[in-house]
C-alpha cells in the first residue's frame, strides 16, 4: 500500500494544491482527492513512474511547453496508474467536465501522443478521437498534426512518424491516431486502444458510443475517456455520466475503475466573485488572455441573461434557464424522476395537446395528493412529419420501450388517442379532459363517442388566460419538486424544450403574466408538457386522493 508521500509528485501537486486551498476547487475536486488518497491506501496499487516521467518529458514538442498541474494529475492517474498482480490500468476509463478554455483538446492530443508512443508499451494500441461534429473531433488530431509539422522538429518527426490528413501513425509501435464522426461507416471495423468521446454533451444517446466502444479489449489495457463542457442536452449520456460520477465521488457505489474529473462551481452565485471561476477552470489562474475574456463575458451575461446562458453553462458548467427563456431549472425537472406508485382506481384528469395531428400528439393523466402531482404521459408521433429530420432524441428507443407510439400514415388517428384514453379510463377514474380551445374541433366528434362533451361540461376548452393562471402552480411545483412523472424521459424533454415568455401590461408597468412557448418550434417540442398544463388548468376539478401515497404499490409507467 502506498502513503500520501509516496504519490509521485507530478501527481501530488495538484493535490496539495486542492486540499490545502492554495486554488479554490469545487465539492466534487474535494471528494476526488479524497477518493484517490484512499485508494493507494487501501489497494495494491502502483504508478508507473519511469512511464510517467518520460510521458512528462514528450510535452517539451508542444507549444504550451508544459502541463497544468491538473494535467499531470489526470495523465498520472489515467494513464500510468496500475495493479501491482495483473498490471492492469487502475483508472482507465476517464470522465473529465471542465469549463470552455481549459485547454481540453490540447490535454487530448498530447495523452494520445503518450499512447502511442512506445513508452506504453503497447503495439498497435489505436487511439480513436470521436465527436458529433468533425470539427470537434479534428481539434486534438490538429494540435498533433501541428506539432509534426512544425519546421523545428518536422525531419526528427519524420524519423518516427507518418501522417496524412486522415490519421497519424508511430513508426515504432504502429499505433494509428485518427478522429472520427457519427457517420456509421468503418466503425465496426475498430480495434481501439483508447476511445476519447469530445463534447459528450451533444451526444443525444448512447447509440454511437456504444458502436464506437465494441472495438475496445482486443487490445490490452483498454481505456475510454468522455471530455466535455456542460451543455443543453438533457437526459442524454453527459447526465447519466455525471450522475454515476457524483455517486462515485460520494462512495455510494464502486468507481468500477472510472476517474470522475469534474471542474464546476458548486453554485450559481459563486459566479459573481471572478476567484471563484477557476472552480469551472483550473487552468484560469495561468490564463490571463483568458481571463480576460471570461471578464467581457460576464460584464454581457449580468446585462442580458437569457441571450448569453452559454457563459453559466459552458464556462461554469452550471447550465441556467432564464424565466424568459426556460421553464424551470434542468434540476427541477430531473426531480420529477422518481417512482410512480400504483394509481389503479384513483380519480385524474385528463390533459391533450398536439400542434398538427401530421406532428405530435400527447395525453397527460394527472393525479394529485396533497403538494404532490402524479403524471402518467404518451406520445404519439407522425413518422411524415416534415420535422421528423429535426429532432435529435433517440425517439425510436423510446417507442420501443412503450413511451412513444409511432405512427407510419399521413397523420396521427384521433382513434388512437381515444382508444388509450378508454383503455386507461378503465383503470383510472376521470373527471374531466382539457384540450385546447383551437384544437377542439378536431377531437370532438371521438370524445364525444367515449361520453366527453363540452356540452355536457366534462370538457374544458383551454384558453390563454387559463393558462396564465396556471403558471404559478406550475412554477412552485417546480422549484418545491412536487411533480413525479416516474420514467417519462420524453415529458422531461418537453418540459426542457418550453420557455416562459412576459405577456401583459397595465399603463405601461409588467403585472407578471406569463405564457408558454417552444424554445424551438422545429427541433425542440413540447406537446407532452402542454398536455400537463391543459390537465393542471382543471386541476380544481380533480377529488383529493384519499390513501396515502406510502399505502401505495410503487410501479414505473
Amino acid at each position: 500500500m502506498m502513503n500520501y508521500k509516496e504519490i509521485h509528485p507530478q501527481i501530488r501537486e495538484y493535490m496539495d494544491q486542492v486540499t490545502s486551498g492554495k486554488i479554490r476547487a469545487c465539492q466534487e475536486q474535494h471528494d476526488l482527492m479524497k477518493m484517490v488518497m484512499e485508494a493507494f491506501a487501501k489497494e495494491d496499487i502502483y504508478i508507473n513512474k519511469e512511464q510517467l516521467e518520460k510521458y512528462l518529458k514528450q510535452v517539451q514538442y508542444f507549444p504550451y511547453g508544459q502541463l497544468f498541474t491538473w494535467e499531470k494529475f489526470v495523465l498520472g492517474l489515467h494513464a500510468c496508474t496500475y495493479y501491482k498482480k495483473d498490471n492492469r490500468p487502475r483508472w482507465p476509463d476517464l470522465f473529465l467536465l471542465i469549463g470552455r478554455g481549459a485547454g481540453k483538446d490540447g490535454f487530448i492530443a498530447f495523452e494520445s501522443w503518450c499512447f502511442v508512443s512506445p513508452y506504453n508499451g503497447i503495439k498497435k494500441y489505436d487511439v480513436d478521437i470521436c465527436a458529433n461534429s468533425e470539427d470537434q473531433a479534428m481539434a486534438p488530431f490538429v494540435d498533433i498534426w501541428d506539432v509534426l509539422e512544425d519546421p523545428q522538429y518536422n525531419a526528427k518527426m519524420r524519423g518516427h512518424f507518418y501522417w496524412t490528413k486522415e490519421q497519424i501513425v508511430s513508426q515504432k509501435t504502429k499505433s494509428t491516431i485518427k478522429f472520427r464522426t457519427n457517420n456509421p461507416k468503418g466503425k465496426d471495423g475498430l480495434r481501439s486502444g483508447i476511445v476519447y468521446f469530445n463534447e459528450i454533451h451533444q451526444y443525444q444517446d448512447y447509440k454511437n458510443i456504444n458502436v464506437f466502444t465494441t472495438g475496445l479489449g482486443k487490445k490490452p489495457h483498454p481505456r475510454r475517456a468522455y471530455t466535455t463542457t456542460n451543455g443543453d442536452v438533457r437526459d442524454g449520456p453527459l447526465d447519466s455520466l455525471l450522475e454515476q460520477s457524483l455517486e462515485i465521488l460520494k462512495g455510494e457505489i464502486p468507481d468500477n475503475g472510472m476517474l470522475p474529473f469534474i471542474c464546476r462551481l458548486d453554485a450559481k452565485d459563486e459566479v459573481h466573485d471572478a476567484e471563484n471561476w477557476q472552480k469551472s477552470n483550473p487552468s484560469l489562474p495561468y490564463l490571463p488572455h483568458l481571463m480576460d475574456e471570461m471578464l467581457k463575458e460576464y460584464r454581457d451575461y449580468i446585462r442580458n441573461p437569457g441571450q448569453f446562458t452559454a457563459f453559466m453553462t459552458k464556462r461554469m458548467n452550471l447550465p441556467e434557464g432564464d424565466p424568459e427563456m426556460q421553464v424551470t431549472d434542468w434540476e427541477n425537472i430531473k426531480a420529477t424522476e422518481k417512482e410512480l406508485p400504483d394509481l389503479s382506481g384513483k380519480p385524474c384528469v385528463v390533459g391533450i395537446d398536439y400542434s398538427k395531428l401530421t406532428d405530435i400528439t400527447s395525453v397527460n393523466f394527472h393525479f394529485k395528493q396533497g403538494d404532490k402531482r402524479f403524471d402518467i404521459s404518451h406520445s404519439w408521433l407522425c413518422l411524415k412529419s416534415k420535422h421528423l429530420s429535426y429532432l435529435k432524441v433517440p425517439y425510436a428507443q423510446w417507442a420501443k420501450e412503450g413511451k412513444l407510439t409511432l405512427v407510419n400514415d399521413v397523420e396521427i388517428n384521433p382513434d388512437l388517442i381515444i382508444e388509450y384514453i378508454t383503455r386507461l379510463g378503465k383503470k383510472y377514474q376521470i373527471s374531466k379532459i382539457a384540450l385546447d380551445d383551437f384544437r377542439y374541433a378536431l377531437l370532438a366528434g371521438a370524445l364525444k363517442t367515449i361520453g366527453f362533451d363540452y356540452e355536457a361540461k366534462n370538457i374544458k376548452l383551454v384558453r390563454p388566460s387559463d393558462i396564465m393562471r396556471v403558471v404559478p402552480v406550475i412554477d412552485s411545483a417546480f422549484v418545491n419538486q412536487y411533480f413525479i412523472w416516474g420514467d417519462a424521459p420524453m415529458l422531461r424533454w418537453a418540459a426542457n424544450n418550453t420557455k416562459m415568455i412576459r405577456v401583459g401590461k397595465s399603463q405601461g408597468q409588467d403585472i407578471g403574466n406569463f405564457k408558454y412557448g417552444k424554445i424551438e418550434p422545429r427541433a425542440r417540442k413540447n406537446d407532452p408538457f402542454m398536455a400537463l398544463v391543459h390537465s393542471m388548468v382543471i386541476e380544481s376539478d380533480l377529488p383529493e386522493m384519499q390513501t396515502s401515497i406510502m399505502d401505495l404499490d410503487v410501479r414505473f409507467y
